[in-house]
């Protein structure tokens, strides 16, 4: 059997070392790479071409989704597994819709993660139990979701924005003129329907995609 070469991103220097060991310590895995930022998955993906990217969502700068969809339209052949904190149907709907092959939460990885991995190198999905529920939720409310009809690149920027960053930053972290940004920000208030940042944190709050 080939072994599964792995990428693991995550923010975390612990959390980092204890899935490495995990994921060495079972025949047939190895970790051959680790990134702290969603930059850095980037580079190492293009580097390595590791068979699975275990994927955390939530790092300083361009977060794991955003991530993911630059490795994804650079490779869409990527298999890519979200290993997060965020259990909601916001951001596991948002994971799938974009390619993205398994979606544990952090809770449950330690028992799940081997199986997890195996699973989406064999190009299958994995969806972990404690998901399972917000999954069914997903496909039968995603189009009443309010914030299902912003696109990826508008998502992205209203996650920075519930997260304090300026536009200025934004346009920096993503690679952007602080206008395109400034336009991102005037769609993604007309369709949610807000006027204000403080608005768009409350509901950010309300979905899980932030902690209050």
């Amino acid at each position: 059997m080939k072994e599964i070469s792995v990428l693991l991103v995550d923010d975390h220097e612990v959390v980092r070392a204890g899935y490495h060991r995990l994921l060495d310590s079972h025949p047939g895995i190895s970790v051959v790479a680790e990134a702290t930022t969603g930059d850095e998955a980037c580079r190492q993906y293009l580097q390595y071409r590791p068979a699975v990217v275990v994927m955390d969502l939530t790092m300083p700068g361009i977060s794991g989704l955003e991530a993911s969809r630059r490795i994804l339209a650079h490779d869409p052949a990527a298999r890519i597994l979200v290993f997060s904190v965020h259990e909601n149907e916001v951001m596991l709907g948002r994971a799938l819709d974009m390619g993205i092959k398994g979606y544990i939460s952090k809770r449950s990885a330690s028992r799940v993660m081997i199986e997890a991995v195996r699973q989406v190198a064999a190009g299958e999905m994995y969806i972990g139990q404690e998901m399972m529920s917000y999954l069914v939720r997903h496909k039968a409310s995603t189009d009443s979701d309010s914030v299902a009809g912003l696109s990826t690149r508008e998502f992205e920027v209203f996650q920075l924005l519930v997260d304090s960053k300026s536009v200025n930053e934004i346009a920096e972290l993503l690679s952007l003129s602080p206008k395109t940004v400034g336009h991102h920000v005037a769609h993604i208030k007309t369709k949610l329907g807000l006027s204000s940042i403080a608005d768009m944190t409350r509901l950010a709050i309300r979905l899980g995609i932030i902690s209050p």
